[in-house]
């Protein structure tokens, strides 16, 4: 959590009684109602709430953005003062990237492949300021110095598509700040990136704001990343603010029963499933045509008070504790509210988690290898003898995994947890090394050589729902087809039966048997992936970042579901993933992987306790936490991934390792220390320096 920002006789930004509908056949919807909002110069604002709340149409209205159907039907806009609402588009254009700037979701979307960066990044004071050529070059250059970009004659020159997904991210916030905008909108600007890479784009936030005093909208559903990067929070749904108040206030004290509700949630990394269950929001976000009448969470509240909730238009209130100014809340039942529990009680980090029981071991990975040909066919790369170079993508990976136990393995990306996945699948072939599976060894076995029965065992779930299934059939029609193609039933009665039974255990009613993928929502979407995986009695599941593209509370509802399934079939799980907080909650054992190796594994709660290898520590600092009561060690990590062409000779990590020793991480490869109950760590730092190592999270003083 930042400090608090300095705030300013005059607000940059300054929103009252804000409404804003679109046009239909139906007529006028309304997607926002009276929203109010004020940030003052050096100060971050979010905005948070799950899809479809209204965030990113106020992002939107703010740039004028709306569309032709999109309209401001009431309330007032200002800007350092300047009536918004009244003027025209010449005057908008002026602000628009000069004085107002917006990052969006995903940045190569907003870079143009076909121009080099330092062009782009030239364009923003050339246009809005007139300044030369050289001047501009200049200013660009400075500009990713100052967003901590290295290298900067060759990002100048190079294209979007030969940066990586944080450089982007960092060019396209350079780019915003070029012209020194008095306002930053940044709209979900860390959700594709990695946790380290989230991070540093973190940290850079908080410059920002430091070094130019630039007002900030920051619009996210990752309450983590709003108690690290922000002061003051608006909790949005359905196109209402419900609460909003200063960061800590509203973090230690949510008083909306729809706050308390996104908390519970979020799985933290001091915590398992068997120490603070996921309880999902039930029923969903209302249409905004659809909206009940009061209290437009009320069908969702477990405090819902006929004849009081449901009687008229619910007022903001105040809702301070401890006379915290400024905390409001729309809710009539503050008090109940008030009275509840606390969602994290604070021995849940100390509980004992209920271990799975160890079953047989399904599979086991053995020194397995697997190396990409790059071919180099210059003068230069013939003379020295290296026309074929090898990427290692992954190098002697050994571990195993049993019956009912859940594996997650993590790290960031290039680290090799995809191109395991796909020579797990059959998608690729090993190079070398052995997979045995349920006694088969399949490392060489393309998907197109194993057997029906072997396929069968070994499904997966994709991260994007949307694009897994097919947009011509229906959702009873795609999973019956599993059903049928790997003999579980013939008979067209029991495949329906069959069909039926997989949707009552995502919990989903069967007549979406007969709808098609249009009709669904995400969270649904993946409900039915996970179904389909599970049609033919696998006996192992792969699941790739199974809820990155999910709600909040879309998240903990899947979460528990694949935990329960995964429980009550006693299937084994393969979680990937960069989300340690979820990998906390699912997994029994954790395996962190680095360019291509493993770095430590063993039982979740080994690994997320010291002794630490020092990228899992890394790891571990980076994942953002929304508890005002834990505190955690801050490590930013320099540099990038070294490239899998030419992967150092010591240790991997040596690189960019906070506790390097010396020479000797550089020029050999780590010893592994072997622990109780498998945990393993592959480190020249000895084991007993490594014990030593503080925990990265930890209760605040009171």
């Amino acid at each position: 959590m930042t400090d608090a920002a300095p705030r300013a006789a005059e607000p940059v930004l300054a929103i009252e009684g804000l409404s804003i509908s679109y046009r239909t056949r139906a007529g006028a919807i309304p997607a926002v109602v009276d929203f109010d909002l004020a940030i003052a110069a050096g100060e971050s604002v979010a905005l948070v709430g799950e899809s479809g709340c209204g965030k990113s149409t106020v992002a939107n209205a703010i740039m004028r953005y709306m569309g032709r159907n999109g309209s401001i039907t009431g309330g007032e806009m200002r800007f350092k003062g300047r009536d918004m609402l009244a003027m025209g588009e010449a005057e908008l254009r002026s602000l628009r990237g000069a004085e107002i700037a917006m990052v969006y979701q995903e940045p190569f979307a907003a870079l143009n492949p076909s121009m080099t960066i330092g062009r782009q990044l030239m364009e923003v004071p050339m246009i809005h300021e007139g300044v030369s050529e050289r001047q501009a070059y200049e200013r660009a250059a400075r500009m990713l110095e100052d967003v901590r970009l290295a290298d900067t004659e060759r990002l100048m020159s190079s294209y979007p598509h030969q940066l990586s997904g944080g450089q982007q991210q960092r060019i396209v916030i350079a780019m915003a700040l070029l012209a020194n905008p008095s306002l930053l909108l940044l709209d979900e600007p860390t959700t594709a990136l990695d946790v380290t890479v989230e991070a540093g784009i973190v940290e850079l936030i908080g410059e920002i704001k430091r070094k130019f005093g630039t007002a900030i909208l920051f619009i996210s559903h990752n309450l983590g990343l709003v108690h690290e990067v922000c002061d003051r929070v608006c909790v949005m749904y359905s196109g209402d603010v419900v609460e909003t108040g200063a960061v800590a206030d509203v973090f230690t004290h949510m008083r909306h029963p729809y706050t308390r509700g996104l908390f519970g949630c979020i799985p933290l990394p001091m915590a398992g499933r068997d120490e603070r269950p996921l309880t999902a929001i039930p029923g969903q976000l209302p249409l905004p045509h659809e909206r009940p009448h009061g209290c437009n969470f009320g069908p969702r509240c477990p405090w819902f008070a006929a004849g009081t909730c449901d009687a008229g238009e619910v007022p903001m209130i105040a809702a301070g504790i401890d006379g915290a100014a400024g905390h409001r809340a729309r809710c009539l039942r503050l008090d109940a509210v008030g009275e509840a529990p606390p969602l994290v009680p604070e021995a849940a980090e100390e509980a004992e988690a209920v271990p799975a029981p160890e079953g047989d071991i399904v599979l086991d990975v053995v020194g397995m290898q697997k190396y990409y040909p790059v071919h180099d066919r210059s003068i230069a790369a013939l003379i020295a003898g290296r026309s074929v170079r090898w990427v290692k993508a992954n190098e002697a990976l050994d571990f195993d995994a049993r019956r009912g136990q859940t594996v997650a393995i993590v790290g960031e990306s290039g680290c090799g947890k995809s191109t395991f996945a796909k020579v797990l699948m059959g998608l690729e072939t090993a190079t070398d090394g052995a997979i045995i599976f349920e006694g088969d060894d399949i490392a060489e076995s393309a998907v197109t050589d194993r057997s029906k029965a072997q396929i069968a065992a070994l499904q997966m779930i994709f991260q994007n729902p949307n694009e897994t299934l097919n947009p011509s059939q229906s959702v009873g029609s795609q999973i019956a087809r599993v059903i049928r193609k790997f003999g579980v039933e013939t008979d067209r009665a029991k495949i329906l039966q069959r069909v039926h039974d997989l949707l009552d255990l995502v919990k989903l009613p069967r007549d979406f048997a007969k709808r098609m993928p249009r009709q669904l929502s995400g969270g649904q979407k993946q409900r039915i992936g996970i179904a389909r995986a599970f049609a033919g009695n696998p006996s192992m599941v792969i699941a790739d970042e199974p809820v990155s593209a999910l709600d909040v509370s879309v998240q903990a509802a899947v979460t528990q579901l694949l935990a329960d399934i995964q429980r009550e079939h006693d299937t084994t799980l393969i979680v990937i993933s960069h989300d340690l907080a979820l990998v906390r909650y699912l997994a029994d054992r954790v395996v962190v992987m680095y360019l291509g190796q493993i770095m430590e594994q063993g039982r979740v709660e080994d690994v997320f306790a010291p002794p630490y290898h020092p990228y899992t520590e890394a790891l571990l600092s980076a994942v953002p936490v929304a508890d005002p009561q834990i505190e955690k060690t801050k490590i930013v990590l320099e540099g990038a991934v070294p490239s899998p062409l030419d992967p150092p000779k010591g240790c991997p990590f040596a690189t960019r390792c906070q506790h390097k020793l010396g020479a000797i991480c550089d020029a050999k490869r780590p010893p592994v220390h072997m622990r109780a109950d498998g945990h393993r760590i592959a480190c020249h730092i000895p084991l007993g320096e490594l014990e030593q190592m503080e925990p990265v999270f930890r209760r605040a003083k009171a």
